[in-house]
């Protein structure tokens, strides 16, 4: 979509969504076509259902609605006769609370809240402003003890990921990629845990921000220091959400022509995937929660922690976890 063909939104989380996907290079239509869902008894379309969004390179339909649970009934029921009606179809629903969590993910709460919108309250302390013993708590103490992964389960996965990783690159000397920040507990641990010889580099781009969209486009901020033209490249990621990132990078990796190229990423999050990527190494799929720990983080906080677990809703800042206006 070019900016001079850029559409009149019905709503301002549409507008969002869409400047995210420009941003990392994803080609997209705004309802560029109606499913007819019920006829009259003439054959007339008596009710039909346009999704908001699709994306041409991925044959996917994505609908959006910032609707409180209990309010996304009919919307429901529409994807139910959806999928019945035209089962070739590829279409998500992102509800108010995948909104969310993309726009926590790149740091747009205060973005979030003025366009889903908050209830008043008194503001709450942020965990920057707490002491350490405290901040750390506000992981909820159920997965302190019973942690959605444990930091047994974790470094069990990393030493198979990586004996996997030994044989198939034996004789190979690859290099592995990581793109900084929440790659760096994995990619160190990864890397002791492989027995043939390896090289380890890092990048690091501007994420999606209310700063760096100014920019239109990704930037790299730090490169490879390291040439990849006809080396065997594993890159590394922590997690895989959206994908947005990794298609983004990929392509960028590729267009360097390495030998091959193959991804490794210890947690899988795909209920939200918006660009498919094969993974070749992976470690646990994540549930569709705001988890912390082991390089995922809120708000820079909690990467250090050596098991995955829920973070407390009061942990979050006044807004990140409100309710608000719906679409």
């Amino acid at each position: 979509m070019t900016a001079a063909a850029v559409p009149k939104f019905s709503h301002r989380i549409e507008e969002e969504f869409a400047r995210i996907l420009d941003y990392y290079g994803v080609v997209w239509e705004y309802e560029p076509r109606s499913f007819a869902l019920e006829w009259d008894e003439k054959g007339a379309i008596k009710i039909a259902f346009t999704p908001d969004f699709y994306l041409p390179e991925q044959d996917l339909y994505v609908e959006l609605t910032t609707m409180r649970p209990r309010l996304v009934t009919k919307k429901n029921r529409k994807l139910r006769q959806m999928n019945e009606l035209y089962p070739e179809i590829n279409i998500q629903l992102w509800k108010r609370s995948d909104l969310r969590a993309l726009m926590l993910r790149y740091g747009l709460d205060d973005e979030a809240a003025r366009i889903m919108g908050t209830d008043a309250q008194a503001p709450t302390p942020h965990p920057h402003d707490l002491p350490i013993p405290r901040c750390l708590s506000a992981v909820d103490g159920r997965h302190q003890r019973n942690p959605v992964l444990s930091a047994e389960q974790i470094q069990a996965r990393v030493l198979e990921l990586g004996a996997a990783v030994s044989r198939d690159y034996e004789g190979s000397h690859p290099l592995l990629v990581g793109v900084l920040k929440g790659v760096f507990p994995f990619l160190a641990d990864l890397a002791r845990s492989i027995t043939i010889p390896i090289e380890v580099d890092f990048m690091a781009i501007a994420s999606y921000s209310a700063e760096s969209r100014q920019h239109g486009v990704v930037r790299i901020l730090k490169d490879l220091d390291t040439a990849i033209a006809g080396r065997h490249v594993l890159f590394v990621e922590d997690v895989v959400d959206t994908g947005l990132t990794l298609n983004y990078v990929l392509r960028n990796l590729r267009s360097r022509e390495p030998a091959s190229l193959q991804v490794c990423a210890m947690f899988d999050k795909g209920s939200r995937r918006l660009v498919r990527t094969p993974i070749h190494y992976k470690g646990f799929d994540l549930p569709d929660r705001f988890v912390v720990g082991y390089g995922l983080d809120y708000r820079e906080l909690y990467r250090n922690l050596p098991f995955v677990g829920l973070l407390k809703a009061d942990a979050f800042w006044p807004g990140d976890e409100k309710k608000g206006s719906s679409k």
